[in-house]
C-alpha cells in the first residue's frame, strides 16, 4: 500500500490508503472518537467508535509519530471534505509529554516570547507552517522570474575580509591570525560578478550587526538580490523590481492558495507601472500634509514611510511606492549619483504597504569614479583592491537591488513583528533556538 499526503486524500475516495505523521489531536464526542494526523501539507481526521481502535495511543501524548490507515470517505463537513473509516493506527514514535506549545489549538495563543523560545515544535503548528512554505514559494517565484530572463544564480562568500558598506556594523571574527567578517552584503561580489554573467541572482543569509531593537529588524536575514548589467539608470534597476514583485506575487497566488487562505492574507496588485516621487518632494509633501518638517533630513523615518504608504493609497491606489533619488549622503560609496544633481542618487527605496522593503540602484561603473568615490567618503583603497580590480579592466553601466524575504512576508501576512517571519531569528537576546 502507497503512502499518500493528507492532501492527495481526496483523490483516493473510496481506497484504502496509508498516511503517516504526527498525532495532532485526539477528540471525543459522545461515542464517537475522531483521530487527527497532521503530515507536512495539512491534516486529516479518522472517525471511531470502536475503543479498541485506540488503543496504541492510549497512553501518548500528542506529538507521538504516527501511521494511519484506512478508507477514504468523502464528508463534507470534515476538514477537508473526507475523513478515514475503520481506522488502524501503528505507533511510529511515542512522545510521553505534552508539548511546550498547544499545537492542536486552531490558533496559537502563546506569546511571541514562547513561540520564539520554543520554535522548533511551535513552527509545526499550520499556521506558522503556512508562513515558511510561503517564504519558499516567494524564492522559488523570486529564482523563476530570474531565470526566465536570462540570469544566472549565484552562492557568494560569507567570511569576507572588509565591510561592505561604509559605516555598517558587521560581525568581525577571528580567522587563522587574523581577522574576518561576516557578509552584511553580496553587492561586491554580484557588481563582480555582473562582468562574468552580465546578470545574476543570489538568495543567502547576510549578517547586520547593528545594536537595534525594533520589531522591523533581526541580525540575520535572507536577502534575495540581483544585479545586472547595460542599464540606462535607476529607472531601468526599478522596471525590473517590479517584474520580479509580480512574478513572486503570481507564484504565490497558482501555489500556495491553502496558505494563503489559512492565513487570511490579501495579495497585492503590482501595478503596470509603479508610482515614484522624489525624496525631496517626498519630505516637501509630509510637511505639506501633515505639517511635521522633516526636509532636510537624510533619511525616511519609519513614520514618513507610513505617512507616504497612505499617500500611495489615496493617490495611486497601490500597495507599492518607489521613493527616488536619497541624497548621496546616506547611500553607499558605490552609488552613482544623479547627473543633473549630484548631492541626490541615482537609487531608490520601495514601500510595501507604507514598510521599505527594497534598497537599490546604479552603480558606479568607471574605475576613476570609484577611486574619487573613496577618496571623498575618506576610506583607503587597499581593503577594496580586488573588488576594484573588476572595474580596471571593463564593466557596464550597472545596477541591482535586494528584498528582505522576511520583510515581504511580515509586510505581506500583515504580522506585527519580522520575528514572526523568521525560522530562527538572531537578535540581540537571541542564539538559540
Amino acid at each position: 500500500m502507497n503512502t499518500i499526503r493528507t492532501v492527495e486524500a481526496s483523490s483516493h475516495i473510496g481506497q484504502q490508503v496509508r498516511l503517516t505523521g504526527w498525532l495532532h489531536n485526539v477528540r471525543r464526542l459522545g461515542g464517537v472518537s475522531f483521530v487527527v494526523l497532521r503530515d507536512g501539507w495539512g491534516t486529516i481526521q479518522a472517525v471511531t467508535e470502536s475503543e479498541a481502535d485506540l488503543a496504541p495511543i492510549a497512553e501518548l501524548s500528542l506529538e507521538s509519530v504516527i501511521a494511519l490507515t484506512g478508507t477514504v470517505v468523502a464528508t463534507p463537513q470534515a476538514p477537508g471534505s473526507v475523513e478515514l473509516h475503520q481506522p488502524q493506527i501503528e505507533v511510529i514514535t511515542p512522545v510521553m509529554e505534552p508539548a511546550p506549545v498547544p499545537l492542536q489549538q486552531k490558533r496559537l495563543k502563546a506569546g511571541l516570547p514562547t513561540l520564539l523560545d520554543h520554535a522548533v515544535v511551535a513552527n509545526r503548528h499550520p499556521e506558522r507552517r503556512a508562513v515558511f512554505r510561503l517564504a519558499s514559494g516567494a524564492m522559488a517565484g523570486f529564482r523563476k522570474t530570474l531565470r526566465a530572463n536570462h540570469f544566472t544564480e549565484i552562492q557568494s562568500p560569507k567570511l569576507v575580509a572588509s565591510a561592505t558598506e561604509s559605516g555598517a556594523n558587521v560581525f568581525k571574527l577571528e580567522y587563522f591570525g587574523g581577522d574576518a567578517f561576516l557578509a552584511q552584503s553580496p553587492q561586491f561580489y554580484k557588481q563582480i560578478m555582473v562582468g562574468v554573467f552580465a546578470r545574476v541572482f543570489e538568495v543567502g543569509p547576510v549578517f547586520r550587526a547593528e545594536p537595534h531593537d525594533t520589531t522591523r529588524h533581526v541580525n540575520e536575514y535572507v536577502s534575495l538580490d540581483v544585479e545586472f548589467g547595460f542599464i540606462e539608470n535607476h529607472f531601468t534597476v526599478m522596471a525590473m523590481v517590479r517584474m520580479v514583485l509580480a512574478g513572486i506575487f503570481q507564484t504565490l497566488a497558482e501555489g500556495y492558495a491553502e496558505e494563503l487562505e489559512l492565513l487570511k492574507a490579501n495579495l497585492p496588485e503590482v501595478p503596470a507601472e509603479i508610482p515614484h516621487i522624489h525624496f525631496a518632494e517626498a519630505q516637501e509633501l509630509i510637511w505639506q500634509r501633515h505639517g511635521v518638517d522633516v526636509r532636510g533630513e537624510p533619511d525616511l523615518s519609519p513614520q514618513d514611510e507610513r505617512w507616504l504608504g497612505e499617500w500611495a493609497q489615496q493617490a495611486h491606489g497601490s500597495d507599492f511606492l518607489f521613493v527616488v533619488g536619497y541624497p548621496m549622503g546616506k547611500r553607499p560609496f558605490y552609488t552613482h549619483p544623479d547627473p543633473q544633481n549630484p548631492a541626490y542618487s541615482n537609487s531608490f527605496d520601495l514601500l510595501f504597504r507604507g514598510t521599505e522593503l527594497i534598497t537599490g540602484g546604479q552603480r558606479l561603473h568607471v574605475y576613476a569614479d570609484y577611486l574619487a568615490a573613496l577618496e571623498k567618503a575618506n576610506l583607503p583603497t587597499e581593503p577594496f583592491e580586488t573588488y576594484l580590480e573588476a572595474f580596471r579592466y571593463g564593466m557596464p553601466p550597472h545596477g541591482g537591488f535586494a528584498i528582505g524575504l522576511e520583510r515581504l512576508l511580515m509586510q505581506l501576512l500583515g504580522l506585527p513583528n519580522l520575528r514572526l517571519a523568521t525560522l530562527f531569528p538572531r537578535d540581540q537576546k537571541r542564539l538559540t533556538p
